[in-house]
């Protein structure tokens, strides 16, 4: 049996060893270091990493991705949860991110990454963290939630492991407010939202950690609860953030996303046309829907 353990430790071995060969080459790839050059002097080819599950991400990048493809370049979206992301932007596997949140959120991250990535500024200033209930649950803040706990199944529906929402919920919420006794399940933003969905049809209770902006406060009877405490902190800035060598590999896009701002109710709206009707993920045909409506605001993004 040992011998057996050994033997299969050294295929793993070899595997993750193959894996880590094939991720450089990957990273090689997505980071779309080609060469090749557009007038403006831009390399061609651009690779924006999206956090899964991060909708108001999504939209922006997508959006993006439809903007600059108009300018010429090849963009390529990536979904990855967050974590990766800021290693990835460190390492210049990716070369974007737009949905950075700062101050709270992502610190961590900022902080062990910051030498090597670039903040290119916030687009959105209206973020907030939150815990958010049925419109009709019995309670109104975070600090009436333990003593109501068998009111909400005992439960604390989460997102992705890794979303700094949910270190923010694990390290300072949960013992902060002693709902240490209740479960806090993580798994997905979409398997959150299902069971959102699934919870307000039923009218039934339920208590979700969510964002602002987010679509779901359009699409489901919902609320926010009070955090007396201050302990999902106040609202934040959406910032993009960039590899190192991305202000001169993309000096031209690097200026853009520096301008780039979007307040809440126009992502809504963008958020609202792309996951608010059928699933899909075929988003372009809605994206290019949504800016033929909002044309002079495109234009904008690129003008200067």
């Amino acid at each position: 049996m040992k011998r057996s353990r050994k033997i299969l430790a050294g295929i793993s071995l070899l595997a993750a060893s193959a894996l880590a060969l094939t991720g450089c080459a990957s990273g090689a790839e997505l980071s779309g270091k080609s060469g090749e050059k557009l007038d403006n002097g831009d390399e061609k080819q651009i690779t924006i990493a999206v956090f899964n599950g991060w909708d108001e991400g999504v939209a922006a990048s997508e959006l993006w991705k439809v903007v600059l493809e108009e300018q010429g370049y090849d963009v390529t979206l990536e979904p990855a949860d967050v974590a990766p992301v800021y290693s990835g932007l460190s390492t210049g596997d990716y070369d974007l991110v737009l949905d950075g949140w700062l101050p709270i959120t992502h610190k961590s991250y900022v902080e062990q990454y910051g030498d090597k990535i670039v903040d290119l500024g916030a687009w959105n200033d209206e973020a907030k963290l939150t815990f958010a209930v049925n419109e009709d649950a019995p309670i109104t803040s975070i600090d009436e939630l333990a003593a109501n706990a068998d009111k909400f199944d005992n439960t604390i529906i989460g997102i992705e492991p890794g979303a700094g929402l949910t270190e923010v919920t694990q390290n300072d919420v949960i013992p902060g407010y002693g709902l240490d006794q209740m479960t806090y399940t993580t798994s997905s933003t979409a398997a959150m939202l299902t069971e959102l969905k699934s919870k307000t049809d039923a009218k039934e209770n339920i208590v979700v950690t969510l964002w602002r902006p987010h679509w779901a406060y359009d699409a489901f009877p919902i609320r926010d609860l009070e955090d007396p405490k201050g302990l999902l902190g106040d609202a934040e800035g959406i910032h993009s953030f960039s590899s190192k060598e991305f202000e001169t590999t993309h000096p031209k896009v690097s200026s853009w996303i520096k301008s780039f701002k979007m307040d809440s109710e126009k992502l809504y709206s963008l958020e609202n046309a792309m996951f608010g009707g059928e699933k899909t993920d075929d988003y372009g045909p809605i994206v290019e829907q949504w800016i033929s409506e909002n044309q002079a605001y495109v234009d904008s993004l690129t003008a200067q």
